[in-house]
């Protein structure tokens, strides 16, 4: 079992102390998410640094591009310098039919990390991970959910610490600048892997770097610093509802009833009916889909009211006085 041991004192000298987040204690070893780029790299020498030998690290190889090859040899010799046991593991990120190209690669990496730890013996012991987004990839993060229209959970962005499949998934570098590690980097003549596709503005997010963070730098300096507040209220905010929709499904029960749901406020009708679908069954309904669903249960007064709408990934049913939920075939 990972055990939490005290950190390392920083040495005033280490170009690394003072990066890691305070609050960073995750429980040893740690596993380190090593794309091979810039943040991923300063992440893996800074834990690296923190904890001695104590630092394990994974690689995933999406194979979507030529550099993917490239991107491996990379952490390969990086690992091999630091003495980092690495576990490079090949995972196949082709979208599929509706799914974004960053979205299935994300999804891909994500279920290839927390499988690679739970099955491979050369990580026994391992129950913490790193991630290496930094504050401009949560600004970012930000910018892209309000370009979509998103509620708290997108205003709220990515969370610096969350449990997923057994796991405990860390983002320590969340208040550093991205340009900040890159300058630790090339002061310790430390080199990465550059991803073509960053460049590409093709991709929503490159267009937000390229384009709208600059502008946001000139006009409002301390821009990273108040929409990181800002966020961080959306997601205590988000927080406060969740207990509240977790209260409301105890009582009503799994699955929800009908006429349960039918006493509450739309409001409160349509928190639950989303925590319900994100919680239990990991799907999120479009705001078009959760209209049509409550328009749907207010019209349900009879027995033989039949329920059945696309939500999500699959679709909502009426199973006698409940709701259900069934994965798209």
């Amino acid at each position: 079992m990972a055990a939490s041991l005290t950190p390392k004192p920083a040495n005033k000298h280490s170009v690394w102390s003072g990066v890691l987040a305070p609050n960073f204690a995750p429980g040893l070893p740690l596993a380190v998410a090593l794309s091979g780029g810039a943040d991923s790299t300063a992440l893996l020498l800074a834990c690296h640094e923190r904890w001695p030998h104590q630092v394990r690290a994974i690689h995933i190889h999406h194979g979507l591009q030529e550099a993917a090859d490239s991107f491996a040899s990379h952490c390969e010799t990086l690992c091999a310098h630091l003495q980092v046991p690495l576990v490079v593991s090949h995972v196949n990120a082709h979208a599929q039919p509706g799914q974004s190209p960053e979205e299935a690669a994300r999804s891909a990496r994500y279920q290839a990390l927390a499988s690679v730890i739970k099955n491979n013996p050369s990580l026994e012991g391992v129950r913490d991970i790193a991630l290496g987004q930094h504050a401009d990839d949560q600004i970012e993060t930000l910018i892209l959910a309000l370009s979509r229209g998103a509620g708290l959970p997108g205003m709220a962005s990515m969370p610096a610490q969350w449990a997923r499949e057994g796991l405990q998934w860390h983002r320590p570098f969340l208040q550093v600048p991205g340009a900040q590690l890159r300058a630790l980097l090339v002061q310790q003549g430390q080199t990465w892997a550059e991803d073509p596709s960053n460049q590409n503005e093709h991709f929503t997010r490159n267009r937000i770097r390229a384009r709208v963070m600059p502008a946001l730098e000139a006009a409002f300096p301390q821009f990273r610093e108040t929409f990181a507040r800002s966020a961080s209220h959306a997601a205590q905010a988000q927080d406060a509802l969740n207990e509240l929709a977790t209260m409301d499904l105890q009582t009503m029960g799994l699955p929800p009833s009908i006429k349960a749901l039918q006493s509450l406020s739309p409001a409160r009708q349509a928190l639950v009916l989303r925590h319900w679908l994100r919680q239990v069954h990991q799907t999120t309904p479009s705001a078009a889909q959760m209209q049509a669903l409550q328009s749907q249960l207010q019209a349900c007064s009879t027995r033989g009211h039949q329920v059945h709408l696309k939500v999500g990934a699959g679709f909502v049913k009426r199973v006698g006085p409940a709701l259900t939920w069934q994965p798209d075939s």
